[in-house]
């Protein structure tokens, strides 16, 4: 599969459409997250993916932090299909363009306590305690470039 890298103004309406579908799938229905995903954020981010025939299976967005531009924040991370490799290939493809297209000095992420060792083997560190967010246990962690 290839990465396809939209900023929130070239999306069509069908990729906005599948992007809240696939989110809605695994963030609402897998996981019982029950909170608005339609935060605005979207607005002001690039949006990365993976597409099979017609549907987003992995998928993730990245904005800057702040007006420093020093730190890329990257969340909603998903996979519809799960281990088998893809996404460790999605995100570590996702990290190489924003390099390019989001120049930057750290990339951080709210990551599920789960998901902490797949984002170590990324290079990803832990930066916090664990506190709870939609319910759910995360901590922080940071990638420097």
């Amino acid at each position: 599969m290839q990465l396809i890298h939209k900023s929130f103004n070239e999306l069509s309406n069908k990729e906005v459409y599948e992007i809240l579908k696939s989110r809605a799938e695994i963030f609402y229905i897998e996981e019982g997250i029950v909170y608005l995903d339609m935060d605005d954020i979207d607005y002001k981010s690039n949006h990365f993916y993976y597409e099979d025939h017609g549907r987003i299976v992995a998928y993730l967005r990245a904005f800057y932090q702040d007006d420093t531009k020093d730190v890329v924040k990257i969340g909603r991370v998903l996979t519809l299909v799960h281990n088998n490799g893809a996404g460790s290939k999605f995100v570590k493809e996702s990290i190489q363009v924003i390099k390019q297209y989001m120049p930057c000095k750290q990339i951080k992420l709210d990551a599920q306590i789960q998901a902490v060792k797949f984002y170590q083997r990324l290079g990803f560190v832990i930066t916090s305690e664990e506190y709870i967010e939609a319910g759910i246990k995360h901590i922080d962690m940071t990638l420097t470039l």
